[in-house]
Parts: structure tokens; C-alpha cells; sequence
């Protein structure tokens, strides 16, 4: 089993044969919950690319331990990136879409009030349910052993995403209607895919006609229409295959 993964908030000055100390909320999660233990392996990373590997060399009282560094260890950038713009579910389906993709290894996620979602963010339920989904991916990125954690971004418009996908290499709008497969398309190598997710009740017209002229065809999973909160997970997955970053 690989070594369980906790978040720091910066290896600047770590170096292998030095030590370093996890406290706080991770120390506490790492020594009263997970009951790390003297000799045991652990990594800690900056969710930025940044890791460091090592055995735990003391632990003091419920939320302290300290780490013997043995090796540094950084992950290239993605390949390309992938950026899934997700339209608000209802209810914690929003999560449960974070953690997949996250598991999964997306880039970036950027939540989408279309207008046909059931949900909206507005006032302080946005700030929490935005900070839910951001905690989401920081848990899951721990879950999965990535040292690299997706940006959970603030919400955008319509208008924002369309200026976000006419920035992209590549740009798609999932749709049970595409005449084509996302499977069939062709993918850059390099730069930033970005792929819109639609709620329950589907894209608008008005919202495919603003995507489209900005460049985003729409494009199709397969026979079954997938809900949003797993469509992302399932196209995540096909592009990572895809561009060869699952290989």
C-alpha cells in the first residue's frame, strides 16, 4: 500500500536527510486518526507538484509528529491540462463530483450556474458550498496520492466560460445530441482542454449558440445519457486515456 499523503503549506528549504514537522489540522488527522507511528512511511506535499517522502521519526501528543526526509520528489505539469467546467447539481452530488474528477486526475474545475440548474449559489450559501467543493478536492487529492491538487475555481457566467473556451486548444460541450463521439476527437498534445458539463435539464440554446461561437462543438459519451455529477468523472477519464497521460 502507498504511503498516506498529507498537505503542507510549503516544502521551500526541505531537503533530503533534514527533517520536518506536520501539526495543525493534518498533524492532528495524521496522528489521532490515521494513528501514524513511529517508522512509518509518509509523504507530504504542497498540492502544487511538490512532495516529500519519508518515515515518521517521533510523534508527540495527539497532533505533532515529525518526518525524517528521505527524498524530494516533483511532478511534471500535465500534458495537456484538463479543465472540466461543471454546472451545478442538486443537493451534495456537486461533491461527489469533485471527488471523482479529482480522483481521476483533472486539472482544474470550474463550478457553472446554468440556467437550468435546480441549484443556485447565491450570498453566503455560495461561499460555503464553494468552500465544501474546494475541501472536497483537497481531501480527494490526498485520497488519490497526488501531489498536484485541481484548482477549484470561483463560479464563472456564461459569458466567462464562453471567453474560457475560446482561450482553450481545445473545447467541447458534452451533449446527447453531438454528432460525434468525444472518443472520435482530436486532441492537442499540448496547452488546455476544456470541457463543459451541463445540469440535469440540459443546455440551454442560447447557452450551446454562445459556446459554439466560441469554439466548442458539442460532442457525445456514448448511448446512455450520464447525470452531471458523473459525466465529468466518465469524460475525464476517456481524455486522460486519450492524450496518453493514463499510459
Amino acid at each position: 500500500m502507498t504511503a498516506p499523503v498529507f498537505l503542507v503549506e510549503s516544502l521551500a528549504g526541505v531537503r533530503a536527510g533534514g527533517t520536518l514537522t506536520l501539526d495543525g489540522p493534518e498533524g492532528r488527522h495524521a496522528v489521532s486518526v490515521r494513528r501514524m507511528r513511529t517508522g512509518e512511511e509518509i509523504v507530504l506535499t504542497d498540492g502544487h507538484g511538490s512532495g516529500a517522502h519519508g518515515t515518521v521519526a517521533a510523534v508527540e501528543g495527539k497532533d505533532r509528529l515529525t518526518v525524517a526526509v528521505t527524498e524530494l520528489r516533483t511532478e511534471d505539469p500535465p500534458r495537456p491540462t484538463i479543465t472540466v467546467v461543471q454546472a451545478l447539481p442538486k443537493g451534495d452530488r456537486g461533491e461527489l463530483a469533485v471527488e471523482t474528477m479529482t480522483e481521476t486526475g483533472v486539472d482544474a474545475i470550474v463550478p457553472w450556474p446554468a440556467a437550468r440548474c435546480v441549484t443556485q449559489w447565491k450570498g453566503e450559501r455560495a461561499a460555503k458550498a464553494l468552500g465544501k467543493w474546494r475541501a472536497t478536492a483537497r481531501e480527494a487529492g490526498k485520497q488519490s496520492r497526488r501531489l498536484t491538487f485541481p484548482e477549484v475555481a470561483d463560479p464563472l457566467t456564461t459569458k466567462q466560460v464562453a471567453a474560457l473556451l475560446a482561450d482553450a486548444d481545445f473545447a467541447a460541450v458534452l451533449h446527447e445530441e453531438g454528432s460525434a463521439p468525444l472518443a472520435t476527437a482530436e486532441l492537442p498534445a499540448e496547452g488546455r482542454i476544456v470541457l463543459v458539463v451541463g445540469p440535469e435539464g440540459g443546455v440551454s440554446p442560447e447557452e450551446l449558440a454562445a459556446f459554439a461561437e466560441a469554439g466548442a462543438k458539442p460532442f457525445r459519451l456514448g448511448a446512455s445519457v450520464l447525470r452531471t455529477s458523473t459525466a465529468g468523472t466518465a469524460a475525464t477519464a476517456l481524455l486522460m486515456g486519450l492524450t496518453g497521460r493514463w499510459g
